[in-house]
């Protein structure tokens, strides 16, 4: 099987309040729960047709000069939403994949 390109499988790094929020459970101090979260997590829109082990690779590629190992990677297939342009025209959002991949402790994306 040929290999694919690491920035064809990783579209793009996802940031809503949420993923923000995952990114940053590693600094938390509120309580004993967060506080065993050390593992940075962030999330990426990547191909629907990749699976978990080529993201683990394409990131490790992607961030190669930073030197990060993946630890884990969970994916989610998001339906696409119905929207309402108008009064009489309806449409959809669009679907897409994304993933949360979670690096070894210490490791660090942000300083890219």
């Amino acid at each position: 099987m040929a290999s694919r390109n690491p920035y064809e499988i990783i579209k793009h790094r996802h940031v809503t309040e949420k993923a923000l929020m995952l990114q940053e459970l590693k600094n938390s101090k509120s309580n004993r729960c967060t506080e065993l979260c050390e593992s940075p997590k962030y999330v990426f829109i990547v191909d629907p047709k990749a699976n978990k082990y080529e993201i683990a690779k394409a990131i490790e590629e992607i961030y190669h000069k930073l030197n990060v190992k993946v630890v884990g990677v969970n994916t989610i297939n998001v339906k696409p939403k119905p929207t309402r342009r108008s009064k009489f025209r309806r449409g959809q959002k669009a679907s897409f994949k994304k993933a949360i991949v979670t690096l070894e402790a210490g490791d660090n994306l942000d300083n890219v």
